[in-house]
């Protein structure tokens, strides 16, 4: 398996593989209509992750089996089709980095992909002078991220045109002390 930046010929093998782990591994935390309303309104790819050179492709033979990035921007979640049109950088010394869009393909779950893809991505920013780092976690993810060390700072409910919601919980880790 390699990691690599993604790029933009990437975007639609990547949304075929978030739908795939979000309907693979968040049906014991999401109702079927959370999950696809989810997929339509707020996971998806966000191509200034792409343009930053800070979306990561876990592949093995060809295919890509994970994909997660951070952020230098002020956006915590959300691809294209949710963020807002402004996404102002943030500045190191005072903001945390943001840890985005994990999603892994349901047959190669809890193999520790998720972990070095957070190593991966949390090296980085830290090698671009960042010393904390926020997320919005799905409910599936935050078993991993508080094995990695983040703090759960609050849930919220994530509200969607057709009326669902959904629980993402806003995490933190600090590294500078």
């Amino acid at each position: 398996m390699q990691f690599r930046l993604a790029t933009f010929n990437d975007i639609p093998e990547l949304q075929k593989l978030i739908a795939l782990s979000v309907r693979g591994l968040s049906t014991q935390y999401y109702t079927l209509n959370q999950i696809e309303s989810a997929i339509k309104y707020i996971f998806g790819v966000d191509s200034q992750l792409i343009t930053d050179g800070t979306y990561y492709v876990l592949e093995k033979d060809g295919i890509p089996v994970a994909c997660g990035g951070w952020s230098k921007r002020n956006t915590l979640y959300g691809g294209n089709q949710y963020k807002e049109k402004e996404d102002p950088l943030l500045d190191p010394a005072t903001d945390a980095a943001r840890i985005r869009a994990f999603f892994v393909h349901p047959n190669y779950a809890r193999q520790g992909i998720g972990r070095k893809m957070m190593q991966v991505c949390e090296d980085a920013a830290i090698a671009a002078g960042f010393k904390n780092f926020e997320l919005g976690a799905t409910l599936p993810g935050v078993p991993l991220y508080e094995a990695m060390g983040y703090i759960a700072l609050k849930r919220v409910d994530a509200p969607m045109p057709d009326g669902e919601t959904l629980g993402i919980v806003k995490m933190r880790k600090d590294i500078s002390a």
